[in-house]
């Protein structure tokens, strides 16, 4: 795997390139006021996903340049990547309305399905193209939406993008695949991690839409891309994303039932709620970090080289999700 020499780049022009960032936005004040969402007490740079997106795009690119990926897996994760982070960025600088968000979503779900033929669900001889097409699509929409959901505190979102990215690596090289995808996470790897050391508790920089919107596609299409392929199930992406799923599951069904508006921006996940008693992101991001490596991983790995055993490792990798965000989501404060 001689291109792993190749990563080093990447991290170091993300540094650099999140240092350079962090001063023009404040220059330019693009920057994230005190809200009751975001639960801190002074203005903070956002954006700063536009950097590490930029930087896997373009590493990507090279990467394809060089003739070790796909065309279609440049043009979904490279292409499609560089319009949703593009996309998200100027969310963060213009606030654009909700319709307009869905609309655009729905246009980068439709532009995977187009490079992938349908998706995974279009090979079912048995489920209709009007039920596999819209099924897909919503997947995708909410995979986008679900990252979102999931960076509302110091180091939540990237921290969760470092553990999936690297976790599925290490499912890559046990497996002994010998996929052109492995670049992918490698590479996403690298440049979330290097923004990780802005983001985490006390954060310096967000990463705003331009990374959260940017991570949900990529996400969304790796476990499309890798289902078709049969280099990671279906079952393995559900158990690494075990804790993220509960979450943004639970709390948005109980926000349906609790909530009139429950389509609004709030605060209610469970980590937020934890965060803003405890008074500490540090403690509750340091506590998902720990329990992502020291549960979620371990059943990965479970699920991938012994497939047989899956399903229950699906379950019990969302299983405490579910209870934790019952407990403390929307139930206890649905704000």
């Amino acid at each position: 795997m001689d291109w792993f020499k190749y990563l080093i780049i990447p991290a170091v022009v993300s540094y650099f390139g999140i240092i350079l960032y962090r001063r023009v936005a404040i220059s330019r004040d693009i920057v994230a006021n005190p809200n009751f969402r975001n639960l801190h007490a002074s203005p903070l740079p956002v954006g700063g996903g536009i950097v590490f997106s930029f930087v896997f795009v373009f590493g990507l690119f090279f990467i394809w340049w060089l003739n070790q990926i796909s065309d279609d897996l440049f043009w979904v994760l490279g292409v499609g990547g560089c319009v949703a982070a593009l996309f998200g960025f100027l969310d963060d600088l213009k606030d654009i309305r909700a319709s307009r968000k869905l609309a655009v979503h729905l246009l980068l779900s439709g532009w995977v399905l187009f490079w992938l033929g349908g998706g995974p669900l279009s090979y079912i001889e048995w489920l209709p193209a009007l039920v596999a097409i819209p099924a897909s699509v919503l997947f995708l929409v909410w995979m986008i939406n679900a990252y979102n959901f999931m960076d509302g505190i110091d180091g939540m979102a990237v921290s969760g993008a470092v553990f999936v990215s690297g976790a599925i690596t290490l499912v890559m090289l046990l497996t002994n695949s010998k996929s052109e995808f492995i670049i992918v996470p490698v590479l996403l790897l690298t440049t979330t991690s290097t923004f990780m050391v802005f983001n985490w508790p006390p954060a310096s920089i967000f990463m705003g839409d331009s990374g959260s919107v940017f991570l949900g596609y990529i996400f969304g299409s790796l476990i499309l891309v890798t289902a078709m392929s049969g280099d990671i199930s279906i079952w393995t992406w559900l158990v690494v994303f075990g804790y993220f799923f509960a979450d943004t599951t639970v709390t948005q069904i109980m926000r349906v039932i609790l909530v009139k508006k429950w389509y609004r921006a709030h605060r209610s996940h469970a980590y937020q709620n934890l965060a803003r008693i405890t008074g500490s992101h540090l403690k509750v991001t340091g506590g998902v970090v720990l329990y992502n490596v020291v549960w979620i991983l371990p059943l990965t790995l479970w699920s991938a080289m012994k497939p047989e055993t899956a399903i229950l490792a699906v379950v019990l990798s969302i299983t405490p999700g579910l209870i934790f965000s019952f407990k403390y989501g929307p139930m206890l404060s649905s704000s």
